[in-house]
């Protein structure tokens, strides 16, 4: 879950409520679902809160969230934006796998330390979250006094000509002034190129250095290159961003020293590269949000790829239906119009009604209700990136209206509740394995291809392979379940099997006492094409061992436990898996249907997760006990 740092003055200051404690405002905070956490070394109280709302990970975006929810603010707020004086033109040469570019341009910004550390911590958690720790999108800020873009005439034509630079980020002249002058029409007037170059090809100074490098030499040399050059370190050509005076920002790397903010900076220019034209668009609009905080007014830059043309930043209103009758069945509560309206604008969002229900059903849509039922058209502010469906907008009514007002109601059915037979034997299963000695662990289903295939010395089969043989396949070599859109790179699949969840927290745990001996019951996925919904999900049950002996036998030893309190037969005939050690593995055959493996990790396995001691292992399918429970 996202956390973020707020500095409690800056907060009393950006809300305009110097009157309140910090008691109060974590209070406050609760009631819009951002958790109080704790305090930095530096005095900062953390608050963590759910990953949809990313336009929280500064303080400017949790200051407008209580203005909406004090009342102070209603409706949506858009910035409005100065004719572009800069663009982004995207050369054939850009790498294919980071081929988008998005910007703006603010000026007038105040920025003290406080301000500026605010909008370090903001782009940082957006690359940890939407960016995924920038494979995705990187952001990069920087003083527009330092650039100097090449001139433009009224076509897009470069008439800069020789070495002639014309640097309007110096322009002291009031806006209005710069709107007025004939040479600042609707079209751009400088440009800044997003091209490819070669890796050992300019060189500029990055961020904390004080020599000149090449994209390469940053990546081998340098701190921050060393950290994400696995990004882009098998790119023919790297992304480069220049101006007139050359190479200033090496995404999603760093940016160059002479581009620095500061907090003299004024003036700033935003871009953004990726892999994904929406997402950097996204990010940068809640920047642009957070700097119109500090006192910015936005310009817009045009961006001109080779087939198109558009202008950004990206501030379109989007607007979804949703009907009265749902908001009530949902929320248990009965509302007049003009209050579901007045709670919209205090969530930060604006709603009209219709007099029509004819409205083609979509994503958009959600009027399930009688056709005397109000419709309300709801427009949502552009940082807003978590309002996917007319159901998340019934979230925003009810935080508005108060969570803690909602009274709790038998529901209006007649059945009588009971334990479901798999929670029964999933409980008596860990109840054997506590018995035996075993920690219970409840690991996250979500994980990524690294941990579950690479690190265990295994590779996913093609979803061809797989439907092909579904079964007679290794344990964990099934294809994934894959996010489509994860919010984190740590978080990209589900799990296909348990023991590299076993195996990571062994990892993480290797300053604790031993023995340490895990086990599981727990939820795994994997793609299967067979199964409408494309996804199958089962239950398995696995253990792990570890202590300076451990063996094939004692593994061996709890599993014939388990399988001696529920009457089912087992067999262990010797067989191969990559994770374990050859001639110390067995199939798991239980009541006569294989069902999973047993041995010892295999001592790559051990090494790649630092572990040192021996561990044995085994991993079964739950419903095989379930014949004879």
């Amino acid at each position: 879950m996202p956390i973020v740092d707020i500095n409690m003055d800056e907060l009393r200051s950006l809300t305009g409520h110097d009157e309140k404690s910090d008691t109060e405002f974590k209070s406050d905070l609760f009631e819009l679902g951002l958790e109080f956490e704790g305090k930095t070394d530096t005095g900062l109280l953390q608050f963590e809160f759910g990953p949809d709302r990313l336009d929280r990970l500064s303080v400017e975006g949790v200051a407008r969230s209580l203005r909406y929810h004090y009342g102070d603010d209603r409706g949506i707020a858009v910035p409005s934006t100065n004719n572009p004086e800069f663009q982004f033109i995207v050369t054939d040469t850009v790498p294919t796998r980071r081929p988008y570019v998005t910007g703006a341009i603010a000026r007038g910004v105040s920025l003290d330390k406080h301000a500026l550390d605010s909008l370090i911590q903001l782009q940082e958690k957006l690359h940890a979250t939407m960016g995924r720790k920038r494979a995705k999108g990187a952001i990069g800020i920087h003083d527009l006094t330092m650039l100097k873009g090449r001139t433009l005439d009224d076509s897009g034509v470069d008439i800069t000509g020789g070495n002639e630079m014309v640097d309007t980020a110096t322009d002291s002249r009031p806006t209005a002034d710069r709107e007025t002058d004939t040479s600042a029409t609707d079209s751009p007037t400088h440009s800044i190129t997003y091209t490819g170059i070669e890796p050992t090809g300019d060189t500029f100074v990055p961020l904390d250095s004080n020599r000149e490098l090449t994209p390469a030499a940053v990546l081998d040399e340098h701190p921050t290159g060393e950290t994400y050059a696995d990004i882009i370190a098998d790119y023919d050509r790297y992304p480069a961003i220049y101006d007139e005076l050359g190479l200033f920002s090496f995404p999603p790397v760093i940016n160059g020293r002479r581009t620095e903010v500061t907090t003299d900076s004024r003036n700033l220019l935003i871009e953004l590269t990726g892999t994904d034209q929406w997402t950097i668009d996204r990010m940068c609009t809640i920047i642009c949000y957070a700097l119109t905080a500090r006192g910015a007014t936005i310009e817009s830059v045009n961006v001109e790829y080779p087939e198109q043309t558009f202008s950004r930043p990206d501030l379109t209103v989007d607007t979804k239906h949703i009907s009265h009758d749902r908001i009530e069945t949902i929320l248990g509560v009965s509302f007049d119009t003009a209050e579901i309206i007045d709670l919209f604008e205090r969530a930060g969002l604006a709603a009209t009604t219709t007099d029509t229900t004819d409205t083609a059903v979509t994503s958009n849509v959600d009027i399930d209700g009688s056709d005397n039922s109000p419709v309300y058209v709801v427009s949502i502010p552009p940082y807003r990136v978590d309002v996917l469906h007319p159901l998340d907008l019934i979230d925003d009514v009810g935080r508005a209206y108060g969570f803690d007002k909602l009274e709790p109601r038998y529901p209006d059915i007649g059945t009588v509740g009971g334990r479901h037979e798999r929670s029964r034997l999933e409980a008596v299963t860990r109840t054997t394995l506590t018995g035996l000695g075993f920690e219970d662990l409840l690991n996250f289903h979500l994980t990524n291809k690294a941990e579950v295939y690479n690190r265990m010395r295994t590779s996913p089969l093609s979803p061809a392979a797989f439907n092909s043989t579904p079964d007679d396949i290794d344990l964990g070599s099934a294809p994934p379940a894959e996010i489509t859109d994860p919010y984190s790179g740590d978080y990209t699949i589900l799990r296909p099997w348990i023991l590299p969840s076993l195996v990571q927290v062994l990892e993480n745990n290797t300053h604790r006492t031993y023995p340490q001996d895990l086990a599981e019951v727990g939820v795994v996925a994997n793609r299967d094409d067979s199964v409408n919904t494309h996804v199958a999900e089962r239950r398995h049950v696995a253990g792990a061992v570890a202590r300076h002996d451990a063996t094939y036998e004692d593994a061996k030893a709890a599993l014939q436990a388990v399988c001696r309190e529920f009457d089912a037969t087992l067999q262990t005939p010797p067989t191969t898996h990559p994770s374990f050690i050859d001639g110390r593995t067995a199939a798991i055959i239980i009541n006569d249907t294989s069902v999973g493996v047993i041995g010892e990790i295999h001592p790559e396995v051990l090494v790649e997760h630092d572990l040192a001691v021996p561990v044995a292992a085994f991993e079964f399918e739950l419903a095989a006990l379930a014949s004879e429970a």
